[in-house]
């Protein structure tokens, strides 16, 4: 038997790519009394979409073909709804400094030659910055210091600092380069400078084969130029349809049943779940790294510290419905950097994405690596909710109240990938293979944060086991 720990998107999908390639039992156990994890939608009885979670799925890379290949597996095409690359909401960003919004530049490229503030130079002198700036030897870098260093402090302030807020909610100064820009990292590394290592690499890199792949889906995709994706109804819609996919399989299922204690003996594992203790031959953890930790650690302290030293953030969510088109913008949202000072990450202009008739649905994330600055250990929901009102009235200039509105308070719900990180993921993996425990690690603890990420993790971590089984 196998044993998949937690039913967020990691765990549903290796119970998925498990029953799949396997004939044995598979037993999926979730600590609460739900399923899908952070992936959470409510749908208002005025048909509105509150997502408590993750909105939109990019579709690029490897990993967001196989998460399309996967919504084809699943049958649920006909649901996907996709964001253009010539759509507004991939057109235009904001960021919102010095208590004006400005827009961040486009991908056109006129615009590097234009000073668009708050920036005070055109983007191509960033690019002469890093020709002259010097090569720094190191083995890993904040994503903070490595853009100051290489193209200057205001695109690190401008446009790294906001991005970071709206990908993990951390710090720039914190979260490691190899995170984010791994590829200009190394090329500077190789070359002292992103723009010589980027040439260097054109020059070196093969022609392309001719694009192949069997996912039809990705290739309508690649076709139509999506930026973005979602799932008409929301994105709970993909683990409810896991969920009901993997029930179809025979895989058990069960709810309300957090895991108190993992015991690894030769080729087997026990746990202690409720009072009873299963036995299986392997278990595939999509568990927070801290939780693991605390289910090892009396056996395996090294690995347990190891885990538990991956650092998370709280973020509030905060759903706004408001009557009438009140946005002045057409853009996917505004982000705020962190040296505004201001308890908010960022804003999300649903209705932009997704029109609601005479509707202005927004989102407004809060908190992150700032969350217990602004708001203390345990804010109320009022709390959260009128200062999310408030900003959107300042920022947007929106002064009537909202129709309906959702607060989420999701605790420790992104890890943060701060300098050192892909050398302690080195770390556990070698530990875990050189005491032959039967454990797989998936989920957004290590390789990666996105929902792209997190699923191809499962299946890697899937093809992986049932290989070394089969030789």
């Amino acid at each position: 038997m196998y044993v998949v720990l937690g039913g967020g998107i990691g765990g549903l999908s290796a119970v998925h790519y498990l029953k799949k390639s396997t004939w044995k039992h598979v037993k999926l156990i979730e600590a609460s009394n739900r399923l899908g994890g952070w992936i959470q939608t409510t749908r208002t009885p005025r048909g509105f979409i509150f997502e408590h979670g993750p909105r939109t799925v990019r579709p690029k890379g490897v990993a967001g073909e196989n998460t399309l290949a996967l919504i084809e597996d699943l049958g649920l095409v006909s649901r996907v709804v996709p964001i253009t690359h010539n759509h507004p909401a991939a057109q235009n960003r904001f960021i919102y400094v010095n208590k004006a919004l400005y827009a961040l530049p486009s991908s056109n490229i006129c615009s590097v030659f234009v000073t668009q503030p708050p920036f005070t130079k055109p983007l191509i002198s960033a690019l002469f910055h890093d020709l002259k700036a010097p090569k720094k030897l190191l083995k890993d870098d904040s994503v903070y210091d490595f853009v100051e260093r290489r193209l200057g402090k205001e695109i690190a302030e401008y446009a790294v600092c906001p991005l970071v807020c709206g990908i993990c909610a951390g710090d720039a100064k914190e979260i490691t380069v190899k995170f984010l820009m791994k590829s200009l990292f190394e090329a500077e590394q190789a070359h002292g400078s992103i723009v010589k290592g980027i040439l260097m690499n054109a020059i070196k890199r093969k022609s392309n084969s001719p694009f192949r792949t069997k996912c039809e889906l990705f290739k309508t995709a690649v076709k139509e130029k999506w930026n973005v994706w979602s799932l008409d109804g929301g994105l709970e819609l993909l683990p409810e349809t896991l969920t009901s996919s993997i029930k179809n399989q025979q895989a058990d299922v069960l709810l309300s049943s957090p895991c108190e204690e993992i015991v690894f003996q030769t080729g087997k594992a026990s746990l202690k779940v409720r009072g009873n203790v299963f036995e299986c031959d392997h278990v595939i953890s999509s568990l927070p790294a801290k939780q693991l930790a605390l289910l090892i650690a009396k056996q395996h302290p090294e690995l347990g510290e190891e885990l538990s030293s991956i650092p998370t953030v709280t973020v509030a969510v905060v759903n706004l419905q408001f009557e009438g088109r009140l946005l002045r913008q057409d853009a996917f949202g505004l982000l705020v950097p962190p040296s505004e000072d201001l308890p908010i990450l960022g804003i999300v202009f649903d209705t932009c994405c997704f029109p609601k008739g005479d509707n202005t649905v927004l989102t407004v994330m809060m908190g992150g690596r700032w969350f217990e600055k602004f708001f203390g250990e345990d804010p109320t929901p009022d709390t959260l909710l009128n200062i999310a009102v408030h900003h959107v009235r300042s920022i947007l200039h929106i002064s009537s109240a909202p129709e309906a509105h959702n607060v989420s308070l999701l605790n420790n719900c992104i890890p943060q990938y701060v300098v050192g990180h892909h050398e302690r993921i080195e770390r556990i993996k070698t530990y875990v293979n050189n005491h032959n425990l039967p454990l797989s690690l998936v989920g957004a603890s290590y390789d990666g944060v996105g929902i792209n990420d997190v699923i191809l993790s499962a299946r890697t971590a899937v093809e992986s086991l049932i290989k070394d089984i089969q030789t």
